[in-house]
């Protein structure tokens, strides 16, 4: 399936690393030029010469996207050296806080600031542009706990369930402008924070070290799916990069799971 993306411009924020870093380098592998975001100088520029040795075109915009200065200049350098951003691809955010009976309001807030706020200024931004261009694709990185919380870090989950709900607002107010809004909900992902600390988990455990072995562990102990695996920020990558093809332009206000059946509801 050829997904034509050549010539779009997509900004992926927080691809720095992680998950972020794993969609950029498919959607530059599928042609795209991409902005590589990061919200400090310096963070973004590996995975940008990264993408640029492969024979990609790749910018860096940085900006501290939790804040509204940070999050403007980010999208006007982004603008400023890529023309304009055709996919925009609001992946920044972060999985902490504390417990119910421990967190505050400033530990709700900022959760609400990191995985929320953050796409809500993105998008007030850079869409206006799409819009005037009658094309453009917006997608927001949710999590299998918007639908499957654990009873930790409740500001993480509350704040990552309300994408879904913005994501069929959105596309409701940009109703016949040619842009698609959709949300993203990952399971648990191998990145290499995750494997390092099942790993650790692992040792503790007594699971030993073969990564199969325990990575089957974990999709059956502690966030069981049918797959008996984790996913990969590729796989997720390439779901990005669909949903932000010109064969998706009817899916719209959804959100799609990508969590091996994490999830277990319809």
């Amino acid at each position: 399936m050829e997904l034509n993306l050549e010539e779009k411009v997509a900004l992926v924020t927080g691809s720095y690393r992680g998950t972020g870093a794993g969609i950029a380098r498919v959607l530059a592998g599928e042609g795209a030029r991409v902005v590589v975001h990061g919200l400090e100088p310096g963070q973004a520029e590996p995975i940008a010469e990264e993408l640029r040795a492969a024979g990609g075109e790749a910018w860096v915009a940085c900006g501290d996207v939790r804040t509204e200065v940070g999050a403007r200049a980010a999208a006007e350098s982004a603008l400023a050296q890529a023309g304009r951003v055709d996919v925009l691809v609001n992946n920044y955010g972060a999985a902490a806080g504390r417990s119910w009976l421990e967190a505050d309001e400033t530990d709700w807030l900022d959760m609400f600031h990191t995985n929320v706020l953050s796409g809500a200024r993105m998008v007030r931004h850079l869409v206006p542009g799409m819009r005037k261009r009658h094309w453009g694709r917006v997608l927001f990185l949710g999590t299998v706990g918007g639908e499957r919380p654990r009873a930790q870090m409740p500001g993480y989950y509350a704040a990552k369930a309300s994408l879904a709900n913005m994501t069929v607002s959105l596309a409701k107010e940009l109703a016949g402008s040619g842009i698609t809004v959709n949300t993203i909900s990952p399971g648990m992902l191998a990145t290499a924070e995750v494997r390092a600390s099942l790993e650790r988990r692992a040792a503790k455990q007594g699971w030993g070290d073969d990564w199969d072995e325990i990575q089957r562990r974990a999709s059956s102990d502690f966030m069981p799916n049918p797959t008996g695996r984790l996913g990969t920020v590729e796989e997720v990558g390439h779901l990005v990069a669909f949903l932000a093809s010109h064969h998706a332009a009817y899916i719209n206000g959804a959100n799609v799971r990508i969590d091996g059946g994490t999830a277990d509801c319809v």
